[in-house]
């Protein structure tokens, strides 16, 4: 019989990083990756944080293969031919310790299960678990598509993705409806390094990162994005699947939309699209995630729902849950009892921990926006239009413009519905 200690499904940031960890304690971990090697199903350029990575491998970023360290981030509102933007820029990022990177997931992780190799993990590529193990209401094991497939181990860990179907089978959660999950879709645009570097104003080496939001996604609840790498800018748009559905735009089209903008397309000119990709997101936030922990079983990373779609953040979710699942573990081994008593010490540092206060911070926001398309499609496109109004110099006083700005901004929909919506807003993200 293969047993193991820990089983590992999927070998994304969430589930190396539970690998490293419990590898570097001596535990015998394997872990099951469906594509051709780690990272092969997630070629991506993303964003890295540092603070979470360097928790596992201090001082990573000598070593791991990195595009740019980020010194800028901005933010669009974006309207069809105009944009009110802000930013901060900090030179400090641009040096060790850093504050975050960009990079390509399907080398960045191809690297990060060299090391967790290193450190003694096995990883079994091409092979897809399609069911747990359940024997007298306990997880003891996965069955593969392998041939004398299944594996057996005190603990499963479930990292495989936001369309987890071992999570649903065992039951955990149910099918996530299309407002809880949004289709994100990116291209890669090959450029020279000077280029980039003269088109965003960053020195040699540094980066820039741009989220933009209202026209960039139709008005559609969710954010595009471009992201410099070395040699390539990422850039892309993603949406709740709801709302795609419902604007009948496919997202080639709504990606190729956003390439034309008068405002973006200066930024690619000249640019060679080398990929294209598509990926879900979870989205549902707080109310979404699931039962974390059950008898022999833990749920890491998107499995568990765990995205801030506000402020755009997977990776140190993930990594963070899979660093604190590892850790839950190593106290149940100390014991030898894998039970949910014995493995809930996860669920409780994972409440404690910044993932789930972020999460619960944002709990109803997405919620409320999702309900009420005022605030993509009316109130951007009005901060767009009074700050061109107050920025145009034409002869009439400012304070008859404040008064024009404030009519066109609450006007659309009244004022006292218009100032409630902005309250209830404001009041789902104290």
């Amino acid at each position: 019989m293969n047993k193991y200690d820990v089983i590992i499904v999927g070998a994304g940031v969430a589930g190396l990083s539970a690998a490293y960890v419990l590898a570097k304690a001596g535990v015998n971990v394997v872990v099951l990756e469906r594509g051709l090697n780690p990272g092969s199903k997630n070629v991506m350029g993303g964003v890295l944080y540092r603070q979470m990575m360097e928790e596992l491998i201090p001082e990573f970023w000598k070593d791991a293969p990195l595009e740019r360290p980020i010194v800028e981030q901005r933010f669009w509102l974006m309207g069809k031919d105009a944009v009110t933007s802000g930013g901060y820029k900090d030179l400090e990022w641009s040096k060790p310790p850093y504050n975050n990177f960009t990079v390509f997931r399907g080398k960045f992780d191809a690297w990060f299960a060299s090391k967790c190799v290193e450190a003694g993990a096995l990883i079994i590529n091409e092979t897809v678990a399609v069911e747990c193990i359940v024997k007298e209401g306990k997880v003891v094991g996965v069955r593969t598509t392998r041939p004398d497939g299944d594996l057996y181990a005190n603990v499963v860990i479930l990292a495989d993705g936001v369309n987890s179907l071992l999570a649903r089978r065992l039951g955990f959660h149910k099918e996530w409806r299309p407002s809880q999950v949004a289709l994100a879709i990116m291209e890669q645009i090959k450029l020279p390094a000077l280029t980039i570097e003269e088109r965003f104003n960053v020195a040699s080496g540094q980066g820039v990162t741009i989220e933009l939001y209202g026209d960039a996604t139709l008005g559609m609840m969710g954010t595009a994005f471009i992201y410099t790498n070395k040699e390539h800018v990422s850039i892309g748009c993603g949406t709740l699947l709801s709302q795609l559905s419902q604007s009948k735009i496919t997202p080639y089209d709504l990606l190729d939309r956003l390439k034309q903008h008068p405002l973006v397309e200066p930024l690619i000119k000249g640019g060679e699209a080398v990929e294209y990709y598509a990926h879900l997101i979870p989205e549902g936030g707080y109310h979404s995630v699931p039962k974390l922990v059950g008898n022999g079983v833990m749920i890491i990373g998107d499995a568990a729902q765990l995205v801030n779609g506000i402020h755009r953040e997977g990776s140190n979710l993930a990594m963070t849950s899979g660093r604190l699942a590892a850790e839950a573990y190593l106290i149940a081994h100390r014991v030898g009892d894998f039970d949910e008593r014995m493995l809930s010490p996860y669920a409780v540092a994972i409440t404690e921990s910044y993932v789930i206060k972020d999460l619960k911070k944002y709990k109803n926001a997405t919620h409320i926006m999702e309900k009420n398309p005022a605030y993509f499609n009316t109130y951007l496109p009005a901060v767009n239009e009074a700050a061109k109004e107050f920025l145009s110099v034409d002869g009439r006083p400012k304070r008859s413009k404040q008064w024009l700005i404030l009519k066109r901004f609450f006007g659309h929909r009244g004022w006292f519905r218009s100032l409630w919506e902005i309250i209830k807003l404001g009041r789902s993200m104290k």
